[in-house]
């Protein structure tokens, strides 16, 4: 199925429930938030906050079951939960299961597991802020040059921060000190690219955008340099996950709510769940099942069948390759021409 065929029918004007701009703005006042919070930890508490929090957001499952995760699996329930999305993609998504499983599975066996990481790593920092810049980027209306400058600055200022928060405990003080003069560097580059680019922006809400998504990244080194490790991945997953989230539900009321269009849906308007519940509700449900009891329950069939087990085969396997095939497949399923984009409208500019 051709995806020009897929969008001849479709009118925007018949969709009943639109991303606004401005929602997706106001995900951004967690920034300032989360500084406040630091600075009265720092001088009203004595950094008791900093003390209670896990050093990294990994370590706390509650962190895990509430962001990443959830809108990982969510993305996956909406792309293979429709037969008409399956078979428009088919090739692509055919070609990264093997491409995963060649790369990351047999790969395992011969690539360091910390160039492994690090690959990760920076595709899941360029996947978060490729989707913010992305957003900014029908408001900003930068040229190329400039848009793609921002971009950059920002995904290699994100990776060091990021490698600086999740490998600490593996790095020399020598190269965390490294790691933390490069982050510098790169967020310094990038609050004078925004400088410059801002006068290319056309409106101030666009300019507002903009500082933004600069700010996001600058606010995350900020708390980063002052050891709030947890913040400093809280602020972008928080954006990243609602913003997701908005496409989505959006794309499953316009979809869906007159009519149910697939098993899931019907069963869902059967139960009598709002539309616009059912993709949230069953990917926080499906996530907190799969973190807590999936690898047992995997390993007891295992031991059970072949007296094996394999380690964490649903936490870092499963999850894993949902998560990959999730980095790539938003890449390309919402952008102009894709049949999951007929069912998305903007407003709030």
């Amino acid at each position: 199925m051709s995806a020009q065929g897929v969008l001849a029918p479709y009118q925007l004007s018949s969709l009943k429930l639109s991303v606004s701009f401005r929602f997706l703005l106001s995900l951004y006042a967690i920034i300032p938030l989360c500084v406040i919070v630091m600075w009265l930890d720092q001088y009203a508490f004595q950094h008791t906050l900093r003390d209670l929090l896990p050093s990294s957001p990994s370590h706390f499952l509650l962190f895990q079951i509430l962001f990443g995760t959830p809108h990982i699996i969510a993305s996956n329930l909406l792309l293979f939960g429709h037969a008409d999305y399956v078979s428009t993609f088919k090739n692509k998504l055919l070609g990264m299961t093997l491409f995963i499983a060649v790369f990351f599975g047999i790969g395992s066996l011969f690539i360091p597991y910390r160039v492994l990481y690090l690959i990760s790593a920076s595709w899941t920092v360029y996947h978060v802020l490729k989707q913010q810049h992305g957003v900014a980027k029908a408001v900003c209306r930068l040229p190329s040059w400039a848009f793609y400058l921002q971009l950059w600055l920002s995904v290699s200022a994100g990776i060091f921060i990021y490698m600086g928060i999740f490998l600490k405990n593996s790095l020399t003080p020598l190269q965390a000190d490294i790691v933390m003069q490069i982050a510098s560097v790169l967020t310094a580059a990038l609050l004078i690219s925004t400088l410059v680019c801002q006068k290319y922006v056309p409106s101030r809400f666009g300019v507002c955008f903009l500082w933004a998504n600069t700010l996001l990244v600058v606010a995350s080194w900020y708390v980063y340099s002052q050891q709030y490790y947890f913040l400093a991945i809280l602020m972008p997953r928080l954006v990243h996950d609602i913003t997701a989230y908005s496409f989505y539900v959006s794309h499953d009321v316009n979809r869906h709510g007159d009519q149910p269009q697939n098993g899931l849906f019907r069963l869902a308007a059967w139960c009598r769940m709002p539309v616009a519940l059912v993709l949230p509700v069953l990917s926080f449900f499906l996530t907190y099942i799969l973190q807590v009891y999936g690898d047992d329950f995997v390993n007891l069939i295992l031991q059970t069948l072949f007296s094996t087990q394999i380690y964490k085969a649903v936490t870092l396997g499963l999850i894993g390759y949902l998560a990959l095939m999730h980095y790539y497949t938003e890449a390309f399923v919402w952008s102009a021409g894709s049949p999951l984009r007929r069912y998305i409208r903007f407003s709030g500019i």
